[in-house]
């Protein structure tokens, strides 16, 4: 049975990490752990035969992906698809500041968190519908073959639930730590089976 393995990354740890915020779709920085991180994702794919690597266009993420292309005689394809999740008003802003300001519309949002739209940005759902349409074309482009993909925490959630069946309201059933591994492989009966989830130890090593 043939299959396409996707390892799916998230981009390494980024400044303001100690404090819970949604940096959505602005650009932030990498900490030097982030790069670290990045640098060991980097290794633990040196000996994989990969035949392309994807990213999200944003810094943080195109930074892993580099590293990973250029070690692999690769160029990064970026996807201003495959972005976080837009927050909108929301960006940049921490969980505690946005409880006190929007207290209506965080409890909305926790009620109905695949639907719900934050103001000025996009419901998880309106995420989802730009990013599995990526997913598709790159299964469809390379068949039986290994791919790396360099995402954000919101993205891989998504591209997870979907590969286990699982809907998007489970989105937070799944955590994604910084610069963590994950591999998918997608069968050609249409199945697809999660291999390794929020993989780390490779940051021990």
């Amino acid at each position: 049975m043939q299959r396409t393995r996707i390892y799916l990354v998230r981009h390494g740890q980024v400044e303001g990490y100690q404090q819970k915020r949604y940096n959505g779709q602005i650009n932030v920085r990498l900490t030097e752990l982030g790069k670290k991180q990045s640098e060991r994702i980097c290794a633990c794919l040196a000996d994989v035969a990969l035949d392309a690597i994807y990213s999200s266009d944003l810094d943080r993420s195109r930074y892993c992906a580099r590293l990973i292309a250029d070690d692999h005689g690769l160029v990064v394809v970026a996807e201003e698809a495959l972005r976080e999740i837009n927050f909108g008003d929301w960006e940049g802003r921490t969980w505690v500041e946005l409880q006190e300001s929007y207290p209506d519309d965080w409890q909305k949002r926790l009620q109905d968190l695949t639907n719900y739209k934050v103001p000025g940005g996009e419901s998880l759902q309106d995420a989802a519908d730009r990013i599995r349409p990526v997913i598709r074309r790159i299964l469809e482009k390379h068949p039986n073959g290994d791919v790396a993909l360099v995402a954000h925490g919101g993205v891989n959630r998504i591209i997870l639930l979907d590969a286990i069946g699982a809907a998007l309201e489970q989105a937070f059933s799944i955590e994604q730590d910084y610069g963590c591994l994950n591999i998918i492989d997608y069968l050609d009966d249409g199945l697809s089976v999660v291999r390794l989830l929020n993989a780390t130890a490779h940051h021990n090593s």
